[in-house]
């Protein structure tokens, strides 16, 4: 196997992919190259290179793609930004600099309207279940929304919660506190129960918990230990906060180019990578937050009664966006059902959706 750590941006188009494997063959025999040519692929991912996501999901999907394609494929990992920041990764695979990448749609504002609501709150703790409802909700509802490239998957994250300097019991307690947000719905969640959102990069969160720029943040467990933050904020609220919406996705020209059988390997290994490789599922959300106990960080679990005091303030985001987006001719309520239906299909509760639309 072959894998290149490179510092340049690169040149070449030359992969993208489908969504779904009936994709495969949409090219004719004339414009496809011929079985048996090899090709590469430069990918690109904002997740740090010791990150969870890089050493159990990325490298072991990249290195599924070299030896299901009996070594045709080959890949360059870049890691941790080395092609740029976080939300330019999807224009870094929809411009060709990147041939595949992983990219943050939350941190786009505004662009992928009717997709924000991957990032409703939802008590999902593994990916590959995450990508399930992903791809489910995408297949339905939010198609229309990725010109220009093509999609492998969509996902919501992983259960975000809220990580402080002090202890929140209350939503007294979280009044008036200044939080991170990672954008989209979780600004609006921030807001509602009390407290004010700060939007930052999370290589700046560490810094702005020491000088006191802010009191705490919103995250995955998964983001605490790479960026440092599990003894600058040591106190986790279990409430679900929901969490980004994020993708896979590959350049469309390149996609285009790859020979019919590459492409079936590439529909096959990065449709759900995190089933393919078994990374990030909810017994590794187990074992991060039995590692974050074990290093002192202290967690704190709700009384039914003031939980629900969270939920119904996350009801109250749900009805003000899908009135906002509706008012622009945008079917966000009939997303919101669909995300909650295909959340509810396996098992998850989307505790931001409101009861009087059952």
């Amino acid at each position: 196997m072959t894998r290149r750590y490179a510092f340049i941006i690169p040149l070449s188009i030359l992969l993208a992919s489908p969504f779904l494997a009936s994709m495969i063959g949409a090219g004719t025999a004339s414009d496809s190259p011929s079985l048996g040519e090899t090709m590469k692929i430069n990918f690109s991912t904002w997740h740090l290179s010791e990150s969870i996501e890089v050493q159990t999901v990325w490298i072991p999907m990249l290195d599924a793609l070299e030896e299901r394609s009996g070594g045709r494929i080959v890949c360059t990992l870049f890691d941790g930004g080395a092609m740029g920041p976080g939300p330019d990764h999807y224009d870094l695979v929809a411009s060709g600099h990147s041939d595949m990448g992983y990219a943050t749609l939350t941190w786009s504002p505004g662009r992928f309207p009717l997709s924000d609501v991957l990032s409703l709150p939802a008590a999902i703790e593994g990916k590959e279940k995450a990508v399930d409802i992903g791809n489910a909700v995408y297949d339905r509802a939010l198609r229309g929304e990725f010109a220009g490239v093509m999609v492998l998957e969509v996902n919501p994250c992983i259960n975000s919660h809220l990580w402080t300097k002090e202890p929140v019991d209350t939503l007294e307690d979280v009044k008036g506190l200044r939080i991170r947000s990672p954008g989209g719905l979780q600004t609006r969640c921030i807001e509602a129960i009390g407290a004010v959102p700060v939007f930052m990069p999370l290589d700046s969160v560490r810094e702005a918990m020491e000088n006191g720029t802010i009191d705490g943040i919103v995250t995955c467990p998964s983001m605490i230990q790479p960026f440092g933050l599990s003894d600058v904020a040591d106190h986790c609220t279990l409430v679900p906060f929901g969490c980004v919406g994020e993708g896979l996705f590959m350049n469309q020209e390149a996609w285009e180019g790859a020979a019919e059988d590459l492409k079936t390997v590439i529909a096959e290994v990065c449709q759900n990578p995190y089933r393919t490789t078994g990374g990030m599922t909810e017994e590794t959300y187990d074992g991060i937050i039995a590692e974050l106990n074990d290093s002192g960080v202290v967690f704190i679990t709700l009384p039914p009664e003031e939980e629900a005091r969270w939920h119904e303030a996350f009801h109250n985001v749900t009805r003000e966006w899908v009135a906002e987006l509706e008012a622009e001719g945008l079917p966000a309520r009939e997303a919101v059902e669909i995300f909650n239906d295909e959340c509810e299909k396996r098992g998850v509760s989307c505790v931001a959706f409101p009861p009087e639309w059952r």
